[in-house]
């Protein structure tokens, strides 16, 4: 198994051992501890953009199976959706499977392939699932037609494929997130995108690591205009909405440092600022939500700090939460109609290999 850039799969043989040879990839989610919304075009063409992030361990997961023909088949094994068409004609984008469809156009596949795919998180959680399938796609398929993509490269044609191409909203770092894996701390310019790995202490992670909690809120809500709303927002020139991002931004600096130092608790504490200056960007990320209450319930039981991922509407609540505390704050989460688990840490990202095992 190795991580990307996919060139260092070994070639995938084509003739007639090509039936028995398949290719498998897994691209992690992410959770993001600061800096969302200055990851957009709209901010960080003007000034400058941040998120500190990490990747978790649960994944979009694809397999390629080889065909003899044209024909391209593609099923999603969690939600039970298939499609089929021919690499002669372009695809039809009608909300089946979309994601995969771009993602193969863009790619100019030359021979057919049936595609697996899966992704341990649902749709409209938050921690960037999309991206992630879309990223273990265009590695496993890229493997398959033996073509070369440095992370960069592949995380900059994932934000093509899902931003330009299919119109989804939203800003750019779920892309080199899970492309790269780890724990990260992206910037954002008109220049371009730089991923700053961050060199923490194992024991420091794994400590961090202890302290996360994921609840799952539910009440997902879809094309509610949030992303829409916040964009206009900033060019209404609100001003708590300004002021709101501009906090964000440097708490990833700040956050960082906490980090660094080995400041656990400082990290939970601005945690909680992030929590507060989010809603100051955009009050309507938890309306409709039980988001609020859970989020109070938490902090009364023991959490210090957390963030609700993705652009709000619901998803998942991250919370850095007191160790020798948490069964207070789980069992008053699961009270209060929340979903708890476990919050792994993945160092890896994208991951691409060759198999002869169906």
């Amino acid at each position: 198994m190795v991580s990307s850039p996919v060139d260092f799969l070994p070639e995938v043989q084509v003739g007639a051992k090509a039936a028995n040879c398949l290719i498998r990839s897994k691209a992690p989610v992410r959770v993001s501890f600061a800096g969302g919304g200055t990851d957009f075009p709209h901010w960080f063409e003007q000034r400058p953009g941040a998120v500190l992030c990490a990747t978790i361990c649960n994944y979009a997961r694809v397999t390629v199976y080889p065909r003899p023909d044209k024909a391209v088949r593609i099923r999603s094994v969690d939600l039970g959706y298939m499609t089929d068409y021919n690499l002669d004609e372009e695809p039809v984008y009608d909300g089946m499977l979309d994601l995969a469809k771009a993602a193969i156009r863009r790619l100019g596949c030359s021979r057919g392939f049936d595609l697996d795919v899966r992704c341990d998180a649902p749709p409209g959680s938050g921690l960037g699932g999309s991206s992630a399938l879309v990223t273990a796609i265009i590695g496993a398929v890229a493997a398959y037609e033996n073509k070369a993509l440095d992370p960069y490269e592949l995380a900059e044609l994932n934000y093509a494929i899902e931003r330009h191409d299919l119109k989804i909203a939203g800003g750019m770092q779920d892309q080199y997130a899970t492309t790269f894996g780890g724990f990260n701390l992206i910037e954002f310019s008109k220049s371009g995108v730089l991923v700053n790995p961050l060199r923490l202490d194992e024991n420091l992670l794994a400590d961090l690591e202890a302290h996360l909690i994921l609840c799952y809120v539910g009440n997902v809500r879809s094309n509610t205009g949030l992303i829409d709303r916040q964009i206009r927002y900033y060019q209404e020139q609100r001003a708590t909405t300004l002021e709101g991002m501009e906090r964000i931004h440097s708490l990833v600096y700040e956050m960082k440092h906490a980090l660094l130092k080995g400041n656990l608790t400082g990290f939970g504490e601005l945690l909680h600022e992030g929590f507060v200056n989010k809603k100051r960007m955009n009050p309507e990320i938890t309306e409709g939500t039980i988001v609020e209450r859970l989020y109070e319930e938490a902090r009364n039981h023991g959490a210090i700090g957390g963030k609700l991922m993705g652009a709000g509407g619901g998803g998942y609540l991250l919370l850095y939460c007191e160790t020798h505390r948490q069964h207070e704050v789980r069992k008053a989460l699961e009270h209060a109609g929340g979903v708890v688990a476990n919050c792994a840490l993945e160092s890896k990202g994208l991951q691409v290999w060759r198999t002869r095992s169906f």
